[in-house]
């Protein structure tokens, strides 16, 4: 079987992972977000005390954490098409590590791109910022001007590996969950 992987993706902030977890009580399979346990992790090494944008900040080999980081969505991926399900959905794809990467002007090779371009997904679905339902918490650290900026390097870097993202508009959880379902033909 080869299962449909719809990534659902945006800045931070933007409801992705309320999305998955009402995805989930419809009994969908989801992958949730590899880099709140990443970051939870690094956290726990340093002082945070000042604002910091950017978990990598915290990170002693910033490289290793984004490698990290992408091995994990990769495993999800790998995970998705080994288990017998029809199709899983994924907060946040590979892409993304390659957004934050180049919003934080962090270099990368081809072992970045070439995952990119090896592990594709069905479908994109983008949460765009919405500025209502923004707030931080321990392992959200973006301003919400920040959240833009990086909303956008999403947007481009998905386009660069050749999907034409859905935008989801604003609304309810179970509004945007039924406009995703009903766009998938669910």
């Amino acid at each position: 079987m080869n299962p449909k992987k719809i990534v659902i993706t945006g800045g931070p902030g933007t409801g992705k992972t309320s999305l998955i977890r009402a995805l989930k009580k419809h009994n969908f399979h989801c992958f949730d977000e590899v880099i709140r346990a990443l970051t939870l992790e690094l956290k726990k090494s340093v002082d945070s005390s000042s604002h910091v944008s950017n978990p990598i900040a915290f990170a002693n080999d910033p490289l290793d954490f984004n490698m990290r980081l992408l091995n994990g969505r990769i495993a999800q991926f790998n995970k998705a098409s080994a288990i017998n399900k029809a199709l899983s959905f994924f907060d946040r794809g590979i892409p993304d590590v390659l957004a934050y990467m180049d919003y934080f002007n962090q270099e990368y090779g081809d072992a970045f791109t070439n995952a990119c371009e090896t592990h594709m997904y069905s479908t994109v679905f983008l949460l765009p910022p919405w500025e209502a339902i923004y707030k931080t918490d321990n392992e959200r650290l973006e301003t919400y001007d920040e959240a833009v900026k990086i909303h956008n390097h999403l947007a481009s870097t998905y386009k660069r590996f050749g999907y034409n993202s859905i935008e989801v508009p604003f609304g309810s959880i179970e509004e945007r969950t039924n406009f995703i379902l009903n766009t998938l033909n669910i």
